[in-house]
């Protein structure tokens, strides 16, 4: 999400690196990183399947971050004020940002050691500090160089969306984690949404019945990013301009894929077939602007289409519904809506129908009160307890901090973490596979099986308390 910008010295040389790094990606992309899309190799007998892994206990869990741009110093403020958190380094390549973020956690008690003006500066940072838990808040491209790297220093590792965006470093990011014991997730930070939680404890316990299909989406319009600085949208701009299909899928698909269990046991996902609109609001947008950060914004030749809308086929039959739309102009949604035998949940905004539960389905959906009094019927046990403390603390309305706050009591208490690493690589394989179907006018793509058939034994998230 938004972070750790690469700065040089010079504005020239700054648009020169956000330039390649969008670049070079599509083109990773669109050549090494799909070649293993149908698979990947077998997992060698010295290496640990994963899927419902817990590490030993940590008494204390040194922390340290990369990226404190501004959603990393967001989370080095909440992190540090977690019981149980040693945070023993902040990492950034501009000097200020680390030393903004090192006045935020020594508030709450810590010592934290500076690593900045190198890019290179984090390894020197795994090096010598020796975290128990690196969180990696960069730009895209830097996601599983970082991530490999700090488990094979010895450290778990978290990283912002997408986990990685090529399958060829999805399968490096899950080769690293079963051969150093090590877990390595992406913060899918909506699924600690208060609807999201009610949603799955409304499934589990099968309030809607078998479930049948979902839909879910990124719509959110952020062409003024183009217009913010060593913002997100320096960067991504270029990623828009060089990629063709979803993007950005896993705030709204991470949910529906545990409603439905994908990667553990029940069922698992199958192919893709994807479609783009065509390629006409940013450019438009960037040549109306008079405030554009990067004046070559005007001339980039945008190839991705402004609405990308994919469907996911699983195992068993399910449909799911995936739609990105960073560009129009309309409300924001993740769509968030899960339909099964006996009724639908939805989100954007707040409604259900369940039969024999909520009114006629004829006249209508169960908003507002009727929701809300049938929705605290199923408040998640998490939310219950960590709920108020995580309005208090902020973070797109407490989600944030229930997550941070959760990888770190799994951590202490030796439980395996809500999202697992083979669920962060099939969330994050949208993307890649999206582009590839969209290149080839919608042909289906397999989804590799990342868990190599350990899916099968996996056991369904739990409704923890």
């Amino acid at each position: 999400m938004n972070l750790d910008e690469k700065v040089t010295n010079s504005a020239s040389g700054r648009r020169n690196f956000l330039k390649t790094i969008g670049g070079v990606g599509a083109a990773m992309a669109a050549v090494t990183g799909l070649a293993n899309a149908q698979g990947g190799p077998a997992r060698p007998s010295s290496a640990k399947y994963m899927g419902d892994f817990a590490a030993p206990k940590l008494e204390k869990v040194k922390v340290a971050i990369i990226g404190v741009g501004a959603r990393g110093s967001g989370h080095a403020a909440q992190l540090s004020s977690i019981e149980g958190v040693d945070f023993v380094a902040i990492c950034d390549v501009v000097e200020d940002r680390a030393k903004r973020a090192e006045a935020s956690v020594t508030k709450n008690g810590h010592k934290p050691k500076l690593y900045t003006g190198d890019e290179n500066a984090w390894k020197k940072m795994l090096e010598e500090t020796k975290p128990d838990a690196v969180f990696v808040v960069t730009p895209w491209p830097l996601h599983a160089p970082m991530c490999v790297a700090a488990m094979k220093a010895g450290a778990h590792a978290f990283t912002e969306v997408p986990m990685a965006y090529t399958t060829k470093d999805l399968w490096e990011i899950i080769d690293t984690s079963e051969a150093t014991g090590r877990h390595c997730m992406m913060m899918e930070n909506v699924n600690y949404g208060r609807e999201e939680l009610v949603y799955l404890n409304m499934v589990r316990q099968g309030v809607i019945g078998d479930l049948l299909h979902g839909e879910a989406a990124y719509l959110h319009p952020l062409r003024e990013q183009m217009e913010n600085g060593d913002s997100t949208g320096s960067w991504r701009t270029f990623q828009y301009a060089n990629r063709n299909g979803n993007l950005y899928p896993t705030h709204g698909l991470g949910p529906v894929a545990q409603y439905m269990s994908l990667a553990r046991t029940e069922d698992t996902f199958g192919r893709i077939t994807s479609f783009s609109s065509p390629a006409k609001g940013r450019h438009l947008y960037a040549q109306k602007s008079t405030k554009l950060t990067n004046p070559e914004f005007k001339n980039l030749d945008f190839k991705g289409g402004d609405l990308n809308t994919s469907i996911i086929k699983t195992a068993l039959g399910r449909t799911i519904m995936v739609q990105w739309d960073e560009t129009t102009p309309r409300p924001y949604s993740r769509h968030n809506y899960i339909l099964g035998v006996k009724g639908a949940l939805a989100g954007f905004p707040n409604r259900m129908s369940i039969e024999g539960v909520t009114k006629d389905h004829s006249k209508g959906w169960a908003e507002d009160e009727e929701w809300e009094a049938i929705a605290s019927k199923y408040e998640h046990p998490y939310f219950k307890r960590m709920g108020e403390l995580g309005k208090k603390m902020g973070g797109h309305g407490g989600m944030d901090f229930l997550m941070l706050y959760r990888i770190i009591e799994c951590l202490r208490e030796g439980q395996p973490l809500d999202q697992n690493v083979y669920e962060g690589a099939f969330w994050s394989a949208v993307g890649p596979l999206s582009e590839k179907s969209v290149a080839e006018d919608g042909m289906p793509q397999d989804f590799p099986d990342f868990t190599r058939g350990g899916w099968k034994t996996t056991k369904p998230l739990a409704i923890i308390s």
